[in-house]
């Protein structure tokens, strides 16, 4: 589970991002501020994953806030949530190091989407130990690529049910069955098959055969 704490004044808008956030697999809120101190003593006591943070807060903003992260050196990720639209604070955030900036009001499908790249950015960080220009290109400009990587992909296979399969089988203590990754991402045995098949063809996962007492052996896939 990615660890987040929410950062945001409103109690109205904090309870809807905080539904939103908790409708995404993979994610878990562990902590809620209502200004940028609060979110700073949160940072200092739970070191979270990442930080959804409101840029526009009483008593600390959220780029007070961020520039204090940065300097007292914790490797937090942080997206940005605010109304600001001009180009100074959207360049001030990035310079921080966010790793996305949404825009006030936004819809489920946007955070959804920038969660969902996140977490396949973090796959992504922890299943390589080191990355060639084309493999680091894509993971730099994946929110670019995401059309076309969908268009790469067997007729009827999606990139998030297949991050969601990956990040399933990356994190099992052993190799998983068809079955067993089925029902964990919530999909037919079959549609199950078919992106273990494509996995296997492209070489993200690799094939353990268990052979039992009786019947047909069967096919486990682990990293």
């Amino acid at each position: 589970m990615i660890s987040v704490i929410l950062v945001e004044d409103d109690p109205m808008v904090r309870e809807v991002h905080r539904q939103f956030i908790e409708r995404i697999d993979g994610f878990k809120i562990i902590g809620i501020a209502a200004n940028g101190h609060e979110g700073l003593q949160l940072i200092r006591q739970t070191q979270p994953d990442l930080a959804i943070i409101d840029m526009y807060m009483p008593y600390m903003g959220g780029l007070e806030m961020l520039r204090e992260v940065r300097a007292e050196g914790f490797l937090v990720d942080v997206i940005a949530i605010t109304a600001a639209q001009d180009i100074e604070t959207v360049h001030r955030v990035l310079q921080q190091g966010a790793v996305d900036y949404i825009m006030k009001p936004f819809t489920f499908e946007r955070i959804k989407k920038s969660l969902e790249n996140y977490r396949f950015f973090r796959l992504k960080l922890k299943e390589k130990k080191s990355f060639s220009q084309p493999e680091l290109d894509q993971l730099l400009f994946m929110n670019n690529m995401e059309e076309k990587e969908e268009e790469l992909l067997p007729k009827g296979l999606t990139m998030p049910t297949l991050t969601k399969i990956l990040e399933f089988i990356s994190n099992a203590s052993s190799p998983v069955s068809a079955e067993e990754v089925a029902e964990n991402i919530g999909i037919a045995r079959v549609t199950a098959r078919r992106y273990l098949d494509y996995l296997e063809k492209e070489g993200k996962v690799k094939i353990h055969v268990q052979y039992g007492g009786v019947g047909r052996p069967v096919n486990r896939y682990g990293m």
